[in-house]
């Protein structure tokens, strides 16, 4: 079994209480430990990513980002998931190539771009594309961008996820989703559901599944506390 099928499979047959937990890796060392850990895979988070770099977060240039991702996927054996923003403007076919270039067995892709939401039936149009390119060499993970730009009928996540469930989306990101609505989401809503978590804040990974989620992730989070602990630890240096 190919390191996709093994992540896809990861997303089939879990518990209620049992989500896939991905960690967020932002540079190969990160991606060391997680895969040290015990993960069984890893996604990689473009804001932590993007400060790992020196860029405010959705201004990774593109190359960078892909150059990001094929160093931690050659520095571990799981499998590893990329966030790739909103895809970079690449048309599908160059958009699938350069992932399987990096190494990546999947991608996050956003349906807001510049702080607004796409046409959702446009969207799941590019996602169809995506899926065809793809084959099964890809785990899509659609973002759903409702709640981050305000709209929060649970509603309208769940119209745009069954569009693009439709369109071949091996699974959906309701991002920022209260966790209130969590049930309704998981009822609405056609195969895995992903969830954002914060570090040791708020429902653990075992409650979110209990919630609804499938697999959970942890955006730029880990990197921002990693970030504090090694401020502190500078801060004891400077003494």
């Amino acid at each position: 079994m190919g390191k996709a099928d093994r992540f896809r499979a990861l997303h089939h047959g879990r518990a209620p209480g049992d989500p896939l937990v991905l960690p967020g890796p932002w540079d190969a060392a990160s991606a060391r430990v997680f895969a040290e850990a015990g993960f069984p895979a890893l996604a990689t988070p473009s804001a932590g990513v993007a400060a790992s770099l020196g860029y405010e977060d959705g201004a990774t240039p593109a190359d960078e980002m892909f150059a990001a991702v094929a160093r931690i996927a050659r520095a571990v054996d799981v499998p590893v998931s990329a966030d790739v923003e909103d895809g970079y403007g690449l048309a599908p076919k160059e958009l699938v190539e350069r992932l399987l270039e990096a190494g990546a067995v999947g991608c996050n892709l956003e349906d807001s771009a510049d702080g607004v939401l796409k046409d959702p039936h446009e969207h799941a149009e590019w996602l169809a594309e995506v899926r065809a390119a793809a084959g099964d060499r890809l785990f899509v993970n659609a973002r759903v961008d409702t709640f981050v730009r305000g709209v929060d009928d649970p509603e309208a996540a769940i119209e745009r996820a069954a569009l693009y469930v439709a369109a071949g989306a091996d699974c959906v990101y309701p991002i920022f989703a209260p966790v209130g609505v969590l049930p309704s989401l998981r009822a609405g809503i056609q195969g895995p559901v992903n969830v954002g978590a914060l570090p040791g804040e708020g429902p653990s990974p075992a409650e979110l599944g209990e919630l609804g989620a499938t697999r959970v992730t942890f955006g730029p989070g880990l990197q921002r506390r990693a970030a504090r602990a090694l401020r502190e630890i500078a801060a004891g240096l400077a003494k």
